[in-house]
Order: C-alpha cells, then sequence, then structure tokens
C-alpha cells in the first residue's frame, strides 16, 4: 500500500513505545481510507508486523497484556466488534471485543507450546457484517532461561586402561536443555568438573572426559567417582546447571610381576605318599587381576628334580608339588627344590619394569612311616620234577623290614591259593617243600602266594610263586586213536591194512621218537615202523577165511626213546570181511565186531542170558 492511514502512524508510535518499554509487544491493526468521497472495502493490509511477542512463564498479578487490534472502520461509536479465532482463542487468549485489546490467561510456557496461530477480524454489531476479512497472525512466547541442564542419566560407568597417558579418552557425557537454542545463552551448555580432580577432567564444549594424571595405577586405587556440571548461559553466573555421576574404573593391564612372599619354604610327606600324590602347596601373589594374574610353577634345578614335579591350579593359582619318584625314609630325608613361578600372559610395553617371573627355594623332608615287608623279587618261579618225593625242597622267598628297626618276619602260605596242601614252608627262612608227589600229567604249574609278616606291627606283604611240575619219562606211549581194522578174505599178501600212530602224555625235551614192533612172530601180519611216529600193518599172507576165523588179534608194542625208556602194548583186533573186486567191504562178522569192542564169546553169551532173564521176569 503506498498510503498508510493516521490511525497506523499512531499504533506504529505506540509499537514502538511499548516495544522500547516492555521488548516483547507490536500492535498489529486493520485499516481503511476515503479516496475521492467513497469508502472502499478493501482486503486485509499487508501487515508490517504480523507478529505479537509474549513473555513466557509471566509472574505478575492479573492477566497478561499481548497487543491492541484496530480497524479504521472502527469510528469507537461501539458498532464495530472484534473477533478472535485460531489457537487458543478463548481459553488461552482473549479479545475484548469493543477495544480489541488482546490478553493470555494464564501462564504460558514455550517449552509446551512455542507460538500460536489465530486470526481476526471487524464485525458490525448490527448487521453482523465483516467489515474486514479475517487477517491471520502470530503469537510467539518469548523464551526466558527457566530450564536446567539435564543428563540422560543420573549415573554414568566408565572404565579406562590403568598406565595411560595424559587425555586418554574416557567417556563422553552430553546435557540438553529445554530452552531456545536460538534466543540468547539460554541453552548454550558448557561442561566443568565438580569432583574428580586432578585424575580426571572434561572439555567444556563437548562433554568428553579425559584422564588427567600420567600412570595411574590400579593397585593403588582402582575407582574413581567423578561429577561433571553442565551449565547454561555460557557458564555465565545466573545460569541454570545440572550434574551427573561417572564411576570410572581403571581396567588392569599386566604391569606387576607375580612374587613369592617368602624366600623358601619347608614341606614334609611320608614316605608312603603315593606317586602322583599332593604333597604341599605353594603360591605366589600378583598385585594384577582376571588373565594378567594367571601363573604357572615349574622346576629349574635341585636334587629332588627327579624325584618331584610341580604343577599349577588354575583355579587357585597355586603350585602343586606331585611324587614323581617313590619315596623311600631310609634311602634319603632331604630333598631341595628351585621354583619358579612366571606370568602366563606378559604386557610387552612393561618388561622395563623387571623380570615378570620369582623364583623360591622348596625343602622337602621325608618322615619314617613303618612299612611292611618287602620281598626281594616281584615274583618267583621254581622247577620241580615230578614224581619227586614229598618233603623235597622246590625253593626260596626272602623278604625283609624295610624300615630301620627292620622287624623280624614270618613265612607262611596262602592256603586260598593252595587248596590240595601240596606244599609248605618254613615260616623262619622262606624254604617251599613239597608235602606229596606232584604229577606233571595232571597239572603242570601251582601257583600259590606266601605272606611274610612283621612279628611285632602285623604288617604283611604278599608275593606271587609260580612252580613249575617238570616232565619226567614215567608214562608209555600208546595207539593215538581207536583202529577199526579189516582184511578182505581175497587180500594179497604184503597188503596195507592199517596205518596205526601213538601218543605220549610224556614231554621229552627233544620230541617224540617211538618204536613200534610185534610182540612175537605173527604168521598172518607183519608190522613195518615208518621211523616217523607211525608204522603200517601189512597182511604175511593172501586167502582169509571169515568162516573159519572171523577176527584176529595182534599185539603191538610201542617204546619211547626218552630215558627211563617206556613201552606198552597195544592191541589191534582185524576182521575179516568180504569184500569186492575192488577191496570195498560187503559184509564183516558180528562177532568179529563185538570182539574189535573187546568182548569174548563168552561175555556175549553171558550178556545175552542177562536179557532172557529179564525179558522173562517181565
Amino acid at each position: 500500500f503506498s498510503l498508510f492511514s493516521s490511525s497506523l502512524s499512531f499504533y506504529l508510535s505506540l509499537f514502538f513505545w511499548l516495544l522500547r518499554f516492555s521488548g516483547m509487544t507490536a500492535i498489529t491493526c486493520f485499516c481503511t481510507s476515503d479516496r475521492d468521497g467513497q469508502t472502499l472495502h478493501r482486503t486485509k493490509r499487508g501487515w508490517m508486523w504480523n507478529s505479537f511477542f509474549l513473555l513466557e512463564e509471566w509472574t505478575g498479578t492479573g492477566k497478561q497484556y499481548v497487543g491492541k487490534l484496530h480497524s479504521d472502520m472502527d469510528h469507537e461509536d461501539g458498532s464495530v466488534k472484534y473477533v478472535l479465532t485460531g489457537d487458543g482463542a478463548g481459553t488461552v487468549f482473549e479479545i475484548d471485543e469493543n477495544s480489541g485489546d488482546i490478553h493470555a490467561t494464564r501462564r504460558l510456557d514455550r517449552e509446551e507450546k512455542a507460538l500460536y496461530t489465530l486470526s481476526a477480524k471487524a464485525v458490525n454489531k448490527t448487521s453482523g457484517q465483516d467489515l474486514e476479512r479475517a487477517s491471520e497472525f502470530i503469537i510467539k512466547i518469548h523464551d526466558i532461561n527457566d530450564n536446567e541442564p539435564k543428563f540422560a542419566k543420573d549415573t554414568y560407568v566408565a572404565s579406562v586402561s590403568e598406565m595411560s597417558n595424559v587425555g586418554a579418552f574416557v567417556m563422553r557425557v552430553t546435557a540438553t536443555d529445554a530452552d531456545d537454542e536460538a534466543y540468547g545463552n539460554s541453552a548454550k551448555l558448557v561442561y566443568s568438573i565438580l569432583q574428580g580432580q586432578p585424575y580426571f577432567s572434561v572439555e567444556p564444549e563437548t562433554g568428553v572426559i579425559r584422564t588427567a594424571l600420567p600412570n595411574m595405577i590400579r593397585e593403588n586405587r582402582e575407582h574413581y567417582q567423578v561429577v561433571i556440571q553442565a551449565k547454561d548461559m555460557a557458564g555465565q553466573m545466573g545460569g541454570l546447571s545440572g550434574t551427573t555421576t561417572v564411576n570410572i574404573t581403571l581396567q588392569d593391564v599386566n604391569n606387576s610381576p607375580p612374587r613369592f612372599p617368602h624366600s623358601t619354604y619347608h614341606i614334609s610327606t611320608p614316605e608312603s605318599a603315593g606317586i602322583g600324590s599332593s604333597v604341599g602347596r605353594i603360591k605366589a601373589y600378583d598385585a594384577d587381576v582376571g588373565e594378567n594374574a594367571e601363573m604357572w610353577y615349574s622346576i629349574l634345578d635341585g636334587d629332588g628334580q627327579d624325584v618331584f614335579n610341580i604343577i599349577t591350579d588354575s583355579t587357585s593359582q597355586e603350585g602343586v608339588i606331585t611324587v614323581k619318584k617313590q619315596l623311600d625314609y631310609e634311602s634319603k630325608r632331604l630333598y631341595s627344590l628351585r621354583v619358579q613361578v612366571t606370568n602366563t600372559h606378559i604386557d610387552r610395553r612393561f618388561e622395563q619394569l623387571g623380570p615378570f617371573s620369582d623364583t623360591a627355594v622348596v625343602r622337602i623332608t621325608v618322615t619314617d612311616v613303618d612299612e611292611p615287608p618287602v620281598f626281594n623279587r616281584a615274583l618267583y618261579i621254581f622247577e620241580v620234577d615230578e614224581d619227586t618225593p614229598a618233603g623235597s625242597s622246590v625253593g626260596t622267598v626272602s623278604a625283609r623290614d624295610p624300615d630301620t628297626i627292620n622287624h623280624l618276619v614270618k613265612y607262611t602260605i596262602d592256603r586260598h591259593t593252595d587248596l590240595e596242601r601240596l606244599f609248605s614252608i618254613d615260616s623262619n627262612n622262606g624254604t617251599i617243600s613239597t608235602l606229596q608227589g606232584l604229577d606233571r600229567e595232571t597239572s603242570k604249574w601251582h601257583n600259590i602266594s606266601v605272606l611274610a609278616t612283621e612279628l611285632s606291627t602285623a604288617l604283611q606283604t604278599r608275593v606271587p610263586v609260580f612252580i613249575k611240575v617238570r616232565d619226567v619219562n614215567d608214562n608209555a606211549p600208546e595207539f593215538a586213536m581207536y583202529y577199526e581194522t579189516f582184511v578182505c578174505e581175497n587180500v594179497k599178501a604184503g597188503q596195507l591194512i592199517q596205518t596205526i600212530s601213538a601218543v605220549d602224555t610224556d614231554e621229552p625235551l627233544v620230541g617224540h621218537k617211538f618204536v613200534f614192533s610185534l610182540s612175537t612172530i605173527n604168521p598172518n601180519f607183519t608190522i613195518f615202523d615208518n621211523e616217523d611216529n607211525t608204522a603200517r600193518i601189512l597182511t604175511r599172507r593172501g586167502s582169509f577165511n571169515r568162516r573159519e576165523m572171523s577176527a584176529y588179534l595182534l599185539p603191538v608194542v610201542i617204546s619211547d626213546n626218552d630215558y627211563p625208556i617206556q613201552s606198552s602194548t597195544s592191541t589191534l583186533t582185524v576182521r575179516v570181511c568180504a569184500c569186492d573186486s575192488r577191496g570195498n567191504v560187503q559184509t564183516c562178522s558180528n562177532e568179529a565186531l563185538l570182539l574189535s569192542a573187546g568182548l569174548s564169546t563168552g561175555a556175549l553169551v553171558a550178556i545175552l542170558l542177562c536179557i532172557l532173564i529179564l525179558l522173562s521176569k517181565c
């Protein structure tokens, strides 16, 4: 618009006056003008100021004045009414319909709502017609510093490695301020440290916490509580502030070597300690924690290096000394070991601090234990000839008391291992003798147990004794099996009718050598020794007749070659049978069959008579 009415000039002056003294209110007006005697109803003017400013959290009495609306159509004769619509109209804001004065009905909070968009118009009270079209304007809530900075958490947890350099990053804490960042310094924050100096510092603008002292050691102090403050108004006096607590823990690094609390340890163990058993524990201490405190133990040297071992208990971090070789009080009573402890995980950054290991001397005293007798052998093997007369010596066992007192020892046989009572033992000297003759063919080995008992303590030790019965040639050889031998009636002289072999229960040193022969010269058959422990039976003549003689008994003498020579006579029954032209048996005499079983004709008659008597009684 090129022209402004006098009323507009008036309100412009009023606006600058109010703005100067309150710094918050602007006036917006509706205007009309007359040109050439005509009343022109103009559209809403382009407002030079289209916003009102209202201070939040007003503490005055009564309603807070916002500004004034006025139209050139209002001649102040009471015919014009002002109407307000939009955000908060009638609730948060109200307008005097006669004067156009706008007031806020309550205290406003910018953080709750920063601006309100409203519309205003002038209406003729009588006709209800709009004198001006509705015009939109904004009421902005002017910020005041009424919100303190707030951290996301009341307490933070952080950690940083011990021995860190100055300025090492710990963590960043951030606060927020609900005030308007675009207006003044109400939301401009500055961070400072209230508690935790001189160990830590905080960057004023970013809230980054860093270490402030070099080489802080966890072993001296592990936990720190740091209080950080965030203050608005750029940290100036009068600003609001908020705080948070940061609990900082120094993380362990391996900067402490293990150390033995003593340079020498004394341990005692009985000589009866078994191999692999623990005789004692030693422990080194490491100021570090976790894997940085893990350690392992080893034996460097000492006269007990071959007798003892050391292992590491991963749970307790102790060195466990165990028995590697059986102890003997009577042989050696004192041992010395030089033991080393070393960290498992070594941080090379701190090697300049010195070796991460330590040594100590362990002295082990072996104490005496009353031990049972000890045999001079773990087992005994004796040999004795079979058929040895009762009372013959088999062998001697010997045991002694390993203790320095050297108690007397008595010997007995565990009768559960000699149920047949074949052996006896001299209780004083341990000589084992036979109680009766032994037969190798019945049992080749005898396994018994001998007990050695200390008379004063009744302590016992058992030892196995194996007695081998040596063979004596006391058995004659005999047929290896039962032979069913036959001869055909039409056989020719010199015909092979049977091959025989022998067995002997004895065991000669060089093997069996049997000799076969006939007890007398037989006109029907002859024998041929093959000299391989077998022999052939041959016919001396031909044309046997089973009706004249159904079977022949042929005595065969078998001798061995051991000393003394043993021999026996075994009878071979030869049946006479009818055969075909190829020599295959067709029929044989039943009597001969029975004879081959070893029964005579008289015996057969007697058996038949008994059977007939039994049948008659039935």
